[in-house]
C-alpha cells in the first residue's frame, strides 16, 4: 500500500474527490475475530445486523464521515467486455504490464512502477502517478478482493478525467461491495472476506463502546484515522467467545445510535459534509457494476424518535435514483440472497425490490415469537407423513455454529 501521498498530486487527488481517503494509511490493524462475531449477525435478505438492540448496519452516512468519499453522484458502472487492458494500461498509466491476468494486475508491479515522485516529473507523468495511487487504494483498502494483492484495471476506466472522477459516487461503490462481501462471507464454506474491513472496524468501534479502545488523542477526520493512533485495549474483549456474549448482553443498553452529534466529533467534520443530510438517509440501491445491494436505512432507523420520519425519503421512478443520473449501462446482478423480491424496474432499469416486508425468521437468535392472530393463518388440510424440517436457506448458519475468524491481509502478515 502506497505511503502518504506526495504534494505533487494533491491537486489531482483533490479534483477527484479522493484526498481525504489518503489519510487512512496502514496504521491501523484489523481485528478478524471482531470481524467473524459481526459477520455471523449479518442478515443477507435485509442488510442489516441483527442485535438486541434490533436491527442496525452500516450506512451512507458512515461512508461519508468515516471514509471522507463522495456519496451523491453517478453511479460506478459500465461495460468492461472485450477491453484491452494493455492498451488501457499505456493510455492512462504510461506502460504495459507483463502480468494482468484476467484485467487483474499485482499492486506490487504498481509499487515497483510508480516509486515516489521527484520534481522533475512532467505534469503528463504526475497525472499516470496519481492514477496509480487511486487504483491502490481502491485495490488496498476501499473495495480489496479476496486476494488483497490484486486490483481489477476496470477502476482505471472511470480514472481518466479527474473532473469526471469527482462527480461518482465512491461512496456508494464502496459500501456495495462491502454488503456483497459480507453476504458472500456468511456462507458456511466460506473463511476469507473482502471489501472495505476498516470502515466495518471502525462502525462497530463508533456505535459499542463496550469494543472501542481508549485513543487519548483529538477527534480528527476522517473520523476512521481515530483507530491509526496510539491505543489501550485494556477491557477489550480478545476472544470471538467473549465478543459474542459483550454483543448480547450490552448492545442492546449501550449501542450508540447517533455517534456523530457527539460535539467533539461534530465539530472536526468539514461544513462540505454536512451540507446535504438527506442523502444518507435514502433507500436506494447501491450500485457497483455487476453489484447492486440496497440500503435498507428504514429498517434500523426507522425506530428512532431522534431521527423524524421526513427524513427518511424513497426512491419513486419519477425521482432521480441519486442527485446525478448515471447514462452508463451495464450488467447487474440481482442482491445477494433476495433475488426473487425483485419485481419492479428502478430509474436505473435494474430490478429492485418492493418494500420489506420480511420479518426475523422464527429460527434466528433473537425471535421473540408472536401470537397466532398476527398472521392469517391457512386452512388446515389433511395430515400428511412429512420429511423432516430442513434449514431455511435464508438463515445466516453463521449463528449456529463455530466459524473460525475470518482471514484478513493485516492478521496474515502481522500489520
Amino acid at each position: 500500500m502506497f505511503g502518504p501521498s506526495s504534494p505533487l498530486i494533491e491537486n489531482y487527488l483533490q479534483e477527484a474527490g479522493f484526498w481525504h481517503v489518503t489519510t487512512i494509511g496502514r496504521g491501523c490493524k484489523l481485528d478478524p475475530k471482531l470481524i467473524s462475531a459481526l459477520i455471523e449477525r449479518w442478515i443477507l435478505e435485509t442488510h442489516t445486523f441483527h442485535l438486541p438492540c434490533r436491527e442496525c448496519t452500516i450506512t451512507l452516512e458512515d461512508v461519508h464521515f468515516q471514509l471522507g468519499l463522495p456519496v451523491d453522484g453517478y453511479a460506478v458502472t459500465g461495460s468492461v467486455s472485450s477491453t484491452d487492458w494493455g492498451a488501457v494500461c499505456y493510455e492512462l498509466l504510461g506502460v504495459i504490464p507483463d502480468n494482468i491476468n484476467g484485467g487483474r494486475i499485482k499492486m506490487g508491479r504498481l509499487r515497483d512502477t510508480f516509486p515516489e515522485p521527484d520534481n522533475d516529473l512532467t505534469e503528463l507523468k504526475r497525472i499516470f502517478y496519481a492514477r496509480a495511487y487511486i487504483l491502490e487504494m481502491i485495490g488496498g483498502y476501499l473495495m480489496p478482493d479476496l486476494s488483497r494483492n490484486l486490483v481489477h484495471m476496470r477502476w482505471l476506466l472511470k480514472l481518466v478525467d479527474f473532473r469526471a472522477v469527482g462527480e461518482l459516487s465512491w461512496g456508494f461503490a464502496v459500501l456495495a461491495t462491502l454488503y456483497k462481501e459480507m453476504c458472500r462471507a456468511t456462507r458456511p464454506n466460506k473463511a476469507k472476506i473482502g471489501g472495505c474491513l476498516l470502515l466495518l472496524q471502525s462502525w462497530a468501534r463508533f456505535r459499542f463502546p463496550f469494543l472501542r479502545p481508549r485513543v487519548d488523542h483529538p477527534y480528527t477526520f476522517l473520523l476512521i484515522t481515530r483507530w491509526n493512533h496510539l491505543a489501550s485495549y485494556v477491557g477489550i474483549p480478545t476472544s470471538l467467545e467473549d465478543i459474542r456474549l459483550l454483543l448480547d448482553q450490552r448492545s442492546k443498553a449501550q449501542f450508540q445510535w447517533t455517534p456523530y452529534k457527539d460535539p467533539t466529533i461534530r465539530v472536526v467534520i468539514p461544513d462540505e459534509f454536512l451540507q446535504n443530510p438527506n442523502v444518507w438517509h435514502v433507500k436506494v440501491p447501491l450500485v457497483n457494476y455487476a453489484i447492486v445491494e440496497m440500503h435498507q436505512l428504514d429498517r434500523s432507523y426507522g425506530r428512532l424518535e431522534s431521527i423524524a420520519s421526513s427524513s427518511l425519503f424513497f426512491i419513486t421512478s419519477s425521482q432521480p435514483l441519486i442527485n446525478r443520473l448515471s447514462s452508463h449501462e451495464g450488467s447487474h446482478e440481482a442482491q445477494s440472497g433476495s433475488s426473487s423480491f425483485y419485481k419492479s424496474l428502478s430509474p436505473y432499469g435494474i430490478q429492485t425490490p418492493p418494500p420489506w416486508v420480511m420479518q426475523t425468521p422464527s429460527q434466528s437468535l433473537f425471535y421473540k415469537g408472536g401470537s397466532p392472530s398476527q398472521h392469517p393463518q391457512p386452512d388446515p388440510l389433511p395430515k400428511e407423513p412429512q420429511p423432516p424440517p430442513e434449514a431455511d436457506p435464508r438463515r445466516n448458519l453463521a449463528r449456529t455454529r463455530r466459524r473460525p475468524p475470518c482471514v484478513t491481509d493485516s492478521d496474515r502478515h502481522g500489520h
